[in-house]
């Protein structure tokens, strides 16, 4: 079950570094409703590394960060 994404978030993310590839896709994640749990089970990584991601606290490893750039083009299409 999802519950969608706080204001809190939304915001830090608004604010975040958009240099960075965790910062990209949580945006596009957030536009899309696309839940932290699937984007999690994608890359294989927690659920707290998402969010950081998505905070920009943190930012993707070098193998993460460039299938965040091939996925981000390909949620464009199909949502």
């Amino acid at each position: 079950m999802t519950y969608g994404y706080s204001q809190r978030l939304v915001e830090a993310n608004k604010k975040a570094d958009e240099q960075s590839w965790g910062v990209l896709l949580g945006r596009k994640c957030i536009a899309l409703d696309i839940s932290v749990d699937v984007i999690a089970t994608r890359f294989n990584v927690s659920r707290a590394t998402i969010y950081n991601w998505f905070w920009g606290a943190t930012t993707p490893n070098q193998s993460h960060a460039e299938q965040i750039e091939r996925l981000i083009p390909k949620l464009k299409k199909t949502r």
